[in-house]
């Protein structure tokens, strides 16, 4: 079993809780928009680390991080990215690489929107974490967590973090 911490759209901004409510996941995973390679490196000192840049990463990020990340961990398959939409509303592009890539959950950011859903006809969940930054219009900064074992997606928590 893996337990994982999800966050996407820092832009740059680390908040201080991140640290304990990520302190018992095995991996910490980023959706892109990360801001900086100074947070990225403080992520990856913290814990193993999984990104994406996202739109506003720079060159030193685009080179560190690709734009589409295909992966497995405990039996399931993950495709993340920074730009994707959501069930019913892909990105441009998107659904083609759902279906070569065939995941079972699908992980992107950009909205700022937390979003947890199912999508029946691509046979995957769909998450959102929405944006624990300081830039953007959300009001709220929010996390995920998860656990992963033997195929299956479980205990998935939102956490709110304080502002």
């Amino acid at each position: 079993m893996k337990k994982i911490g999800l966050m996407s759209d820092t832009h740059s901004y680390l908040h201080p809780d991140v640290y304990r409510y990520f302190e018992k996941v095995d991996e910490i995973w980023h959706a892109g928009d990360i801001g900086n390679l100074e947070l990225a490196d403080k992520l990856e000192a913290f814990k193993p680390f999984r990104a994406v840049y996202g739109n506003i990463d720079g060159a030193e990020l685009r080179v560190r991080y690709p734009l589409h990340l295909p992966f497995e961990v405990e039996q399931v398959k993950v495709f993340m990215t920074h730009i994707g939409g959501y069930p019913g509303k892909y990105a441009p592009g998107v659904k083609e690489l759902l279906r070569e890539h065939t995941p079972k959950l699908f992980i992107c950011g950009h909205s700022h929107i937390l979003k947890v859903m199912p999508d029946p006809a691509m046979q995957l969940v769909h998450i959102n974490p929405g944006a624990c930054g300081i830039q953007g219009w959300h009001k709220v900064k929010t996390l995920v967590r998860f656990d992963l074992s033997e195929g299956n997606i479980s205990q998935l928590e939102v956490i709110e973090l304080p502002k």
